[in-house]
């Protein structure tokens, strides 16, 4: 069929390459002239293509059809007229004149919103369903008969862009291209347009989009969503006029605290937050705007509004300035019109394009390779001279915020000053909780108290998981590359290992940790976790799978891994730094943000948030929005977190019964995903063929490392009976050789127990074993000392109905009971009668025996020869009531990540 494209833009442009695709002859395009020395898109393609291009300034004069323009386009002979985007009035000498007359493309669901504004007022309106038509062009405004409709959801937060990028464009495109076939059939319908709900609204101006505050909040947030990007809601204060961009109702977890501003006329003064400006409707409820203008053009983050932007100018480096200059080409070919690019030219006011940002931004992209640049960029910096500060501060990795203030408590301990935060973490700052109520830290060696702990408030909760949740959606986390994210985890572990020694050190005293375990293992396979993991954050990817095809057609099925979003991670007091590392290094490289809730006792607090400082402005670092720390009581704290809607998945190390708790809540929240590592009574069974001397060492090790407050600890011993009474002899020579005393004494293998409540308990567990008749060998009592030191302990005689041999300690006690000689399953049944099933372990020569009793023992970790040997990359977490999901590993991974299939046909 032979046509004639009549429009504009890019619209025009897919249109009639789609048109010539689908091998339609296109005998002639009419578009606008050339503006600024700019030839439109439609126009440029067409004359690539050899196809006649006509730039018609206008059609008609007097109301009466340009006689040299009809001739034009009379010669062309077209059958049909298709107009894609058409702002011109065409005569309708020209839309009767094909044999099959003139369709044109219209923004929304007529008979509603006719007119040139529609998208905005279909916005304006609060419509919930959106669309286009293609009708049969008329002498009307937007009245012919309707030939096809296409509809869409209005998301919350949509604005024009949004709504014409993600449907009305490339769904537009798709309609036209279908209306031409169905006309080329002889299938295509005329329906004559209803009057019944037919709408007309005038075009949106820059005077006529002034904010009326006396409506409710939604509608104001309507409005200016409906504005934007053009004309532009505005309103008069501070003395200018303000324009607002960017609005949202999601103001969830926001707490309107911040800097007043007073506006005129609106019901209440607008705050600004760290998140933006928040605006208030007649009914009080919140909108949230991010982005404003100001009356001189310039665009800032609202945050930043009583700021004014970048406070000073950089002073640029001879390899900065030679970036400048190459980027100054950029912008001099993007507006061939301008003579001089000086720091003055504002990129939109000399003619540039949305088109034309996309280009500026791939033209940058390619000069600074590996720089994360966004179209919103050009839009807050629009002259040259403040595109090219912002561009350098990124180039040198500057956050344009204040370096983060951090209230430090100063202690000089192990020959070192030693710097610890002691407040709440939230929105990439240091904060006090709600109230201000603090805690005791305690030191375990000595009783005293470290210093007082910010003591978080449920409150607190929703503003943390309003800031991870901000991050995730609208912040740099969310929008940097995997690659770049890895970077950052890279980073965070070269900082930790610069301040081993002082890591080290705060495990000590924060937790009882003996200061050379603390340095190799707390701290030291808390830096391997991170580079780990920031290994995978680029080789995270999905599948191509074959499905069966739908023939004719075909199909292409595939799947990506997405990050769930924001995640809350529980983690207990024994490993503090290392449980974070483990749990929160998996989290960050899929992609997420995360709320962490430590627990409040000893060894929870500084261990955690002196890392964290040194990943923020200040500390050496970069901004740390992605995550936040709430230092508080489990039972209000950690229960906000499990119930909050914006939170998607929950990490939890700790003891079975909460974990039962947590995933019933999971579950009546809003279904979380959930991965639990809970309770232990790992079995270690010794054959009488082991090497004795190895099992006697790596059975001590066992028990007794970080004094018993291990998860995998070994919880009952059980030896073959022709080495029982040597092995016990053995042990007990070894215990008496221990030295307990001051953690950073580096002659010191045993620390203090973490805090006073678990010494109590570990009491009361032998006093317990001794009344139900096993033998205390040596050990039960609390070293006579200051401090929560308790003897390294063995029991034998353990019978399996004991409390003893069942429950768990978690402490320095080894538990010792026989088996016969030569009777392999009848010990592998009673290391299998329990509820628990995180690890276990085997000593023996015999590998054939190793081999049975390790698929046998049910355990999600067994150690053969061996003990505590776990790695970053080997997956650990356990079976049964011991929980499920993995840390470390490549399978930590999948914790944090969700599965999406994507299926194509074409």
């Amino acid at each position: 069929m032979k046509i004639a494209v009549i429009g504009q833009s890019l619209f025009g442009q897919e249109v009639y390459c789609q048109l010539r695709k689908e091998g339609h002859d296109v005998v002639g395009v009419f578009t606008i002239p050339d503006k600024d020395g700019k030839a439109d898109p439609l126009g440029l393609a067409a004359e690539k293509d050899g196809v006649p291009v006509f730039k018609i300034p206008r059609w008609r004069a007097r109301g009466q059809v340009l006689p040299d323009v009809l001739a034009k386009y009379q010669a062309l002979g077209a059958e049909l007229n298709v107009l894609p985007f058409c702002s011109q009035f065409i005569p309708m000498e020209v839309i009767n004149g094909p044999r099959h007359g003139s369709i044109i493309y219209h923004p929304s669901l007529l008979p509603r919103h006719r007119g040139a504004s529609a998208i905005n007022w279909t916005l304006i309106h609060g419509d919930k369903k959106a669309g286009f038509t293609i009708f049969w062009a008329d002498d009307g405004l937007d009245t012919g008969d309707l030939l096809l409709q296409k509809e869409c959801e209005v998301l919350p937060d949509d604005t024009v862009s949004t709504l014409y990028n993600r449907f009305l464009f490339p769904e537009g495109i798709k309609g036209m291209v279908e209306a031409v076939r169905l006309i080329a059939e002889g299938t295509a319908i005329r329906l004559p347009q209803p009057e019944e709900g037919a709408t007309y609204e005038g075009i949106q101006k820059k005077e006529t989009a002034r904010i009326n505050w006396d409506q409710p909040a939604e509608a104001i947030h309507n409005w200016i969503r409906g504005n934007d990007k053009v004309p532009g809601a505005w309103t008069e204060a501070c003395e200018q006029k303000l324009t607002f961009f960017n609005s949202t109702l999601n103001t969830s977890g926001l707490v309107p605290e911040g800097e007043a501003l007073p506006i005129p006329g609106a019901h209440r003064p607008g705050v600004v937050t760290k998140a933006g400006l928040i605006l208030f409707g007649n009914d009080d409820r919140m909108l949230l705007v991010k982005n404003i203008q100001l009356e001189d053009g310039r665009m800032l983050p609202a945050s930043q509004f009583f700021k004014g932007g970048s406070s000073s100018a950089l002073e640029l480096t001879e390899a900065e300035l030679a970036t400048a200059e190459a980027v100054r080409s950029a912008w001099q070919r993007i507006l061939p019109n301008v003579l001089e690019v000086e720091d003055s030219t504002d990129f939109f006011k000399s003619g540039a394009a949305s088109v034309d940002v996309v280009r500026l931004v791939e033209e940058v992209k390619e000069l600074c390779d590996g720089l994360e640049l966004e179209n919103e960029d050009v839009y807050m910096a629009t002259t040259f001279g403040d595109f090219i500060q912002l561009l350098v501060r990124k180039l040198r990795g500057e956050d344009e915020e204040n370096e983060c203030v951090i209230d430090y408590v100063e202690k000089t301990v192990n020959k070192l000053v030693v710097r610890m935060p002691h407040q709440l973490f939230i929105g990439g700052k240091f904060t006090d909780g709600e109230g201000t109520e603090t805690y005791d830290n305690i030191n375990p060696t000595d009783g005293s108290v470290i210093c007082q702990v910010s003591l978080a408030q449920v409150s607190d909760v929703d503003k943390a998981v309003a800031a991870a949740k901000d991050a995730f959606e609208n912040g740099l986390w969310g929008k940097i590359n995997a690659r770049d994210r890895g970077r950052l985890l890279y980073r965070l572990a070269d900082l930790m290992e610069q301040h081993q020694e002082e890591l080290a050190t705060i495990e000590s005293l924060d937790a009882g940790a003996v200061y050379t375990l603390a340095l190799k293992t707390h701290v030291g396979m808390s830096i391997q976790t991170f580079r780990y993991f920031a290994g995978w954050c680029d080789k995270i990817q999905g599948s191509t799978i074959p499905i069966n095809q739908a023939r004719p057609n075909r199909n292409l099925t595939l799947t990506k891994k997405e990050p769930i979003g924001v995640c809350g991670i529980i983690i207990p007091w024994n490993y503090p730094l290392m449980m974070l590392s483990w749990k929160t290094a998996a989290c960050l490289a899929a992609g997420n943000t995360v709320v962490i809730k430590p627990a409040q006792v000893s060894g929870a607090a500084l261990d955690h948030l002196r890392p964290v400082e040194l990943a923020v402005p200040g500390g050496d670092g970069e901004p740390s929005t992605q995550t936040a720390f709430l230092l508080g009581a489990g039972s209000p704290i950690g229960q906000r977190l499990l119930d909050h809607p914006d939170v998607r998945k929950i990490g939890f190390t700790g003891s079975t019964e909460v974990g039962k708790h947590i995933m019933k809540s999971c579950a009546l929240s809003n279904l979380k995903k959930v991965s639990l590592e809970l309770g232990g009574k790992s079995p270690l069974i010794i054959f009488a063929d082991c090497d004795l001397s190895k099992a006697v060492q790596m059975g001590m090790s066992s028990v007794f490392f970080n004094k018993g407050e291990n998860c995998i600890a070994a919880g009952r011993l059980f030896v073959e009976d022709s080495i029982h009474d040597q092995f016990v002899q053995k042990v007990v020579e070894e215990v008496g050789k221990m030295k307990i005393g001051d953690p950073l004494d580096r002659s010191t293998n045993h620390g203090p127990q973490n805090h006073e409540a678990h010494l109590k308990k570990l009491l009361e567990y032998c006093q317990r074993g001794v009344k139900e008749g096993a033998t205390l060998v040596c050990g039960g009592h609390q070293v006579p000392r200051p401090g929560f030191f308790f003897e390294p302990t063995v029991f034998t005689d353990v019978e399996d109905h004991m409390f003893i041999a069942k429950e768990e300690s978690f402490g320095p006690i080894m538990i010792i009971s026989r088996f016969a000689d030569g009777d392999m399953d009848a010990v592998l049944s009673r290391a299998s009668a329990t509820e628990f099933g995180l690890a276990s372990g085997v000593f023996t020569r015999d590998i054939s025996k190793a081999l049975y009793v390790s698929d046998k023992l049910q355990a999600g970790t067994v150690f053969v020869n061996t003990y505590n040997k776990t790695d970053v990359a080997a997956p650990f977490g356990g079976f049964k009531q011991s929980g499920f999901g993995k840390d470390l590993g490549e399978e930590a991974l999948n914790e944090y990540l969700r599965v999406k299939t994507v299926t194509f046909e074409y």
